[in-house]
C-alpha cells in the first residue's frame, strides 16, 4: 500500500524522509515550550521539549527529552517520530524478555506502563497500517 512512499523515504534520508511520510499522512508538529531537566532521573540534566503531534483533529501532547549532544537545539520529525511506540508491548512479561527488563522491578512496571500509554496514544492517530508505514523511521 505505501510501498512507493517507503522507497521514497529510503531515497531522501532520514530528517526529509520522515517529513514525507508525515505530510503524507496529513501530522503536524507543533512545539509548545521547552525546559532544561532531569528527564529521566538519571541524575543527567538535557533539554526537554513539549511536543504535540496533531492529525485529522485529533492530538497527543508529550515530553521529549533531546539528545544531549543536540542540547538545545529543536527537534525534527524525525527525532520525535523514530522515539514512538509503533507496536502493541503485549503484556508485562513479553515486554520484559523483549527490551531486557526485570519482571520483579517496580520500576519496570512503571516503564511498561507508560509504554503501553504512548503506543495508545499512537493508536488513537493512526491505523494499523499507517502505524506500520511509520515503523519504517528508526
Amino acid at each position: 500500500m505505501y510501498t512507493k512512499l517507503i522507497k521514497q523515504y529510503e531515497e531522501l534520508g532520514y530528517n526529509e524522509g520522515a517529513q514525507l511520510i508525515a505530510d503524507n499522512l496529513n501530522l503536524k508538529m507543533e512545539i509548545k515550550g521547552m525546559e532544561f531537566k532531569d528527564h529521566w532521573k538519571e541524575g543527567v540534566g538535557r533539554y526537554v521539549f513539549k511536543i504535540c503531534l496533531k492529525r485529522d483533529g485529533k492530538q497527543y501532547t508529550f515530553d521529549f527529552g533531546q539528545s544531549i549532544q543536540a542540547g538545545s537545539k529543536e527537534p525534527t520529525m524525525y527525532d520525535v517520530l523514530t522515539c514512538l511506540q509503533k507496536y502493541d508491548v503485549e503484556d508485562f512479561d513479553y515486554f520484559c524478555d523483549t527490551f531486557g527488563f526485570d519482571n520483579d522491578s517496580r520500576k519496570a512496571f512503571k516503564t511498561y506502563k507508560a509504554v503501553v500509554k504512548e503506543f495508545e496514544a499512537m493508536q488513537r492517530l493512526f491505523n494499523s497500517d499507517e502505524l506500520d508505514l511509520l515503523s519504517v523511521i528508526n
